[in-house]
């Protein structure tokens, strides 16, 4: 296996012209363009047309996050404007408890203008189903010096407020700031609180949205199911490292965020009745599906592991050779005890996570993903993906290539340049076959 901490992050670079990046979204979802990358044949459709273009009776995997209004603006008394973005949880660090506080919670931060607010707290008028509240913003200290700080260079947090009926969701639902990718270079407007969720999404926690999602519409859906093929969701927080840029020259040098995964039993199984196997929307369906299956390889290793102990850190997929024997040569549930990964299907690995919820009494795994996939990744789940276009020298990219393989996903950017698709977040779609 090529080891990518070797790669250039220079040979993926491509020309993005600036009104390439579609800054709003087309008035009917669906009516965007989709790019076919199918064994090396392109073309394109239009994003309605997805359901007659996969496999009937197949399994399809979405992320079904939504994001939260994570950006928190707050005066002086000098009057400098201070902005807090929420990017994690740290009390209480499980999200679902979070939304439920009411009166206090502190999360990591970005903090914007920091060097105006020294010292003190900042404190907010907001008004929440009629009851006047006073929100409270107190600076504690620098994230960075956290090990438990999701990517470094944040400021832990604490936020009150004096009324025991309101929830930290109605907090920010009453004065938080959805916000939208820096790359679209303008305010967030009152469209993007809906544009800028999936039809599909439900659980409160991601301050990026899974944008392959966003094409997807009730018909489509309708029409998904009517070719009998099952869907499946799973839940990954995007944080905002999903925007961060790859400074280093080469890959080694960059730090991958780590993004809170929740994955239900039902998805499991729904994977396994399709033979490990499944067609993923968006590159945070494909991260955590993949790392589905080490996952299953550290339950394999480890039956007794925690939810900690099941983290996948960046480089943990680039070990020894990864040759997958066929389900019937595989070993039982807890009997891999090497650090190779070689003997371990998909299906195993699943079936290593359901006796694990068992053991452990659980309907959810809940954890987190570190994982970077570029080339020299070998994809264990994944066969189709649903994605949209990428920044030119980020890790998604480095995904799409490799998915599709070789210099592939040169010719399917040149091929959505040339014909006029739109870029990025509010942009076209593609749906690749390798």
């Amino acid at each position: 296996m090529k080891d990518p901490r070797d790669i250039q992050i220079a040979d993926f670079a491509y020309e993005l012209p600036d009104e390439r990046i579609a800054k709003y979204p087309l008035a009917e979802r669906d009516a965007s363009k989709l790019l076919v990358y199918d064994h090396g044949a392109i073309s394109h459709r239009h994003f309605a047309d997805l359901p007659e273009l996969l496999p009937a009776g197949s399994l399809l995997v979405m992320n079904n996050t939504r994001v939260i209004q994570a950006r928190l603006h707050f005066r002086k008394e000098t009057g400098a404007l201070i902005e807090v973005f929420c990017l994690e949880p740290a009390e209480p660090h499980d999200y679902v408890l979070m939304f439920q506080q009411t009166r206090s919670c502190t999360w990591h931060c970005l903090v914007g203008n920091a060097k105006k607010w020294k010292e003190g707290t900042l404190n907010r008028r907001i008004t929440v189903e009629g009851r006047d509240i006073t929100l409270t913003c107190e600076r504690l200290i620098a994230a960075a010096t956290l090990a438990a700080a999701p990517t470094g260079g944040e400021f832990l947090v604490r936020f009150s407020w004096d009324d025991d009926e309101t929830t930290w969701a109605q907090v920010l639902d009453a004065c938080g700031e959805l916000p939208i990718p820096p790359y679209l270079n303008r305010k967030t407007e009152a469209s993007d609180l809906h544009t800028y969720q999936t039809v599909y999404s439900k659980v409160k926690g991601s301050v990026a949205a899974p944008t392959a999602g966003l094409h997807f519409t009730p018909r489509v859906l309708e029409a998904i199911g009517q070719r009998g093929i099952e869907r499946a969701e799973l839940t990954l927080h995007v944080g905002a490292g999903t925007f961060k840029p790859v400074k280093s020259e080469r890959i080694e040098g960059h730090e991958m965020h780590s993004e809170w995964i929740y994955v239900p039993r039902a998805a499991v199984e729904a994977l396994l009745r399709h033979g490990g196997e499944c067609t993923a929307v968006g590159t945070t369906s494909v991260r955590t599906l993949e790392s589905l299956y080490y996952i299953g390889c550290k339950i394999l290793r480890n039956p007794d592991a925690t939810e900690e102990e099941l983290k996948v850190k960046q480089w943990e997929p680039y070990g020894k050779d990864e040759r997958e024997m066929t389900n019937d040569e595989c070993p039982p549930s807890g009997s891999v005890h090497s650090d190779s990964l070689a003997v371990v299907s998909p299906v195993t690995a699943l079936r290593a996570i359901l006796d694990w919820m068992d053991r452990h009494h659980t309907d959810a795994l809940h954890t987190s993903t570190q994982i970077i996939i570029a080339p020299g990744y070998h994809y264990h789940i994944v066969r189709r993906m649903v994605t949209n276009f990428h920044q030119p020298q980020s890790t998604l990219l480095l995904l799409v290539s490799a998915f599709v393989g070789g210099e592939h996903w040169k010719d399917i950017y040149r091929y959505a340049l040339d014909h006029d698709f739109r870029f990025l977040s509010y942009g076209d779609s593609s749906l690749l076959i390798p």
